[in-house]
């Protein structure tokens, strides 16, 4: 779906970005153009970076625990 309609930016474009390292708002305008127009795009290209970044964010280091016998 096309998130920035001024730069053509779809919301796929934005998670890619999200995956590749892209971290806030500033950084996408650099990478991609999106809300760098008129900026209606900037709450949902901002909202969509954020979950993509919530749900590809590791848990963390997996430990391993021995069980006890």
């Amino acid at each position: 779906m096309y998130i920035c309609i001024c730069n053509a930016i779809t919301d796929k474009q934005i998670r890619k970005a999200a995956k590749s390292g892209v971290r806030n708002l500033r950084q996408l305008q650099a990478e991609l153009g999106v809300a760098t127009n008129c900026g209606s795009c900037k709450d949902t290209a901002t909202q969509i970076l954020r979950d993509s970044r919530r749900t590809s964010q590791p848990s963390g280091p997996k430990v391993y625990v021995p069980s006890v016998a």
